[in-house]
C-alpha cells in the first residue's frame, strides 16, 4: 500500500450544504471509499452547492482526544475552505 502524503487531494463531493449567518456547514462524500466528513465553519460567502466536486487533503497527526487524522477540505483551485480532526 502507498503511504498517503500531505500533498495528496482526494476527490469528494458535496452531501449537504447548511446555510448558518456567517458559516456554512458541509458534508462530503469521498469517491472511492464512500466516507463522510463534515466542515462546520466554511465561509458562508463561498457558492457551494449540493453535488459539487472538492477534494480532501489528510495528514496524521499526533493522537489529540482520539482523533489521529487532520482532514482538510479544498476546492478546485487547492484553496483551504475549512479542517477538520478526525
Amino acid at each position: 500500500m502507498n503511504e498517503i502524503r500531505e500533498v495528496d487531494r482526494f476527490e469528494c463531493r458535496v452531501i449537504s450544504v447548511i446555510q448558518n449567518l456567517v458559516w456554512k456547514g458541509i458534508t462530503v462524500e469521498e469517491n472511492g471509499t464512500r466516507g463522510r466528513v463534515y466542515f462546520g465553519r466554511v465561509n458562508g460567502e463561498l457558492n457551494i452547492s449540493h453535488g459539487e466536486t472538492l477534494y480532501l487533503g489528510i495528514k496524521p497527526v499526533y493522537e489529540v482526544e482520539d482523533k489521529t487524522m487532520k482532514v482538510t477540505l479544498y476546492d478546485a483551485e487547492d484553496k483551504q475552505l475549512d479542517w477538520t480532526l478526525v
